[in-house]
């Protein structure tokens, strides 16, 4: 690796013009990468959530709870990164929120 390395620098030296001329490209490319970077003036930091809501017309909560909420809570446990599960059940409606751990990379992230 030492002789790689003196040999590039070996080159830089006795072609200085060829040298300079990339140097100067590789200056102007970054500087116009830096100018196209698309800025958010408000970044989205919030969590990933998964809501589902479902509807069953004329049924009491507690029948919602047990037939609805219950089995989708059971389901969703399977998810991965799920760090809360929340749900709300009321008159014939049933809300589930699961809350996902937080990744940076983007291929990963689950959309809302």
């Amino acid at each position: 690796m030492n002789k790689f390395i003196r040999s590039i620098i070996g080159f830089s030296l006795k072609n200085k013009l060829f040298t300079f001329f990339w140097v100067g490209v590789l200056t102007i490319a970054g500087w116009l990468s830096f100018l196209n970077i698309p800025i958010e003036a408000f970044p989205d930091v919030t969590n990933t959530q998964i809501i589902i809501v479902t509807e069953w017309n004329g049924r009491s909560a507690e029948e919602v709870e047990r037939f609805v909420t219950t089995p989708i809570e059971i389901a969703m446990n399977s998810v991965q990164r799920k760090t809360n599960v929340r749900s709300i059940t009321m008159f014939g409606l049933s809300v589930i929120k699961i809350i996902l751990r937080m990744m940076w990379r983007i291929s990963l992230r689950v959309s809302r």
